[in-house]
């Protein structure tokens, strides 16, 4: 996401406790993707995990797009 993106979510996030919840999700399987990222070695059960962690990251940013999107001045390309 770019930065008019970032600002439209903290725009609307007040007024939309699923932007919200869905912000504060992302975050969260950042983090954990991050220290996931940091360990040398993943056991085949923490991999899968890793792995379906991705999926929801993915489907949270393909979900808060499509809120965040029509209230873009400009079509993303």
């Amino acid at each position: 996401m770019n930065t008019s993106d970032l600002v439209i979510i903290q725009d609307l996030v007040p007024g939309n406790p699923e932007l919200a919840r869905l912000v504060q999700k992302h975050r969260e399987n950042e983090r954990e993707l991050e220290f996931k990222a940091r360990c040398k070695w993943l056991s085949c059960a923490e991999q899968a995990d890793r792995q379906h962690l991705k999926r929801l990251k993915l489907h949270g940013r393909d979900r808060m797009e499509s809120i965040i999107a029509p209230h873009r001045s400009t079509p993303v390309p």
